[in-house]
């Protein structure tokens, strides 16, 4: 059975990015597929700052990426770039951390005028960590969320769409894709109509 690791780029676990990923783990479950979190909050400050590469909390996080089949991270944009404190994080992995693994990038911003950040920022740090296959990303902007009186945000309706469908193209790149031989159609079924570019 495969796992995937789930890194979230936003010290808020409400944050919208994160809101995505908590979406994106539920169809990972889904699908029989296993998953290990990670936030930016299991990271100490000062092994980020010092970037201490014996970091317990960053081996714990190079073991995990080592077991698993695949990686997905979120993050909200913050001027035209994917959050500081994540890349602290990236910049600590090796340089091979992602070699033989599928990835997915999960983005969001207040406009769509951030929309590029995902090719330009994010897509090339996953390159750099030799994924195996790069899942289009997925950028969100404000109105892709719907807003409820008490305030909460929840992603609508299209972006669910376009996050299952680049979820499941994730899905089909991993070697032991759990119980997704059973539902084989259902996941094609989402590729074939995608709304994001491969």
């Amino acid at each position: 059975m495969s796992t995937v690791v789930l890194l979230a780029g936003s010290p808020s676990p409400q944050s919208k990015s994160s809101l995505l990923l908590k979406r994106a783990s539920q169809v990972l479950s889904g699908f029989g597929i296993q998953t290990r979190h990670f936030q930016l909050c299991d990271f100490p400050p000062a092994d980020l700052i010092e970037a201490r590469w014996d970091s317990p909390a960053i081996k714990a996080l190079i073991d995990a990426l080592g077991a698993s089949d695949g990686l997905i991270l979120s993050t909200p944009v913050y001027k035209a770039a994917y959050s500081g404190a994540l890349k602290t994080v990236l910049d600590l992995l090796p340089e091979r951390a992602l070699e033989h693994k599928a990835a997915l990038a999960l983005v969001t911003g207040g406009s769509p005028a951030h929309l590029l950040a995902v090719d330009y920022a994010l897509q090339p740090v996953l390159s750099a960590l030799k994924a195996r296959h790069i899942v289009g990303g997925v950028y969100a902007s404000e109105r892709d969320f719907v807003t409820d009186e008490q305030g909460r945000a929840t992603p609508g309706d299209a972006i669910v769409q376009r996050l299952d469908d680049a979820v499941g193209r994730l899905i089909a790149h991993l070697p032991n894709p759990g119980n997704v031989l059973l539902q084989a159609g259902q996941l094609e079924q989402r590729v074939s109509h995608a709304l994001i570019s491969v």
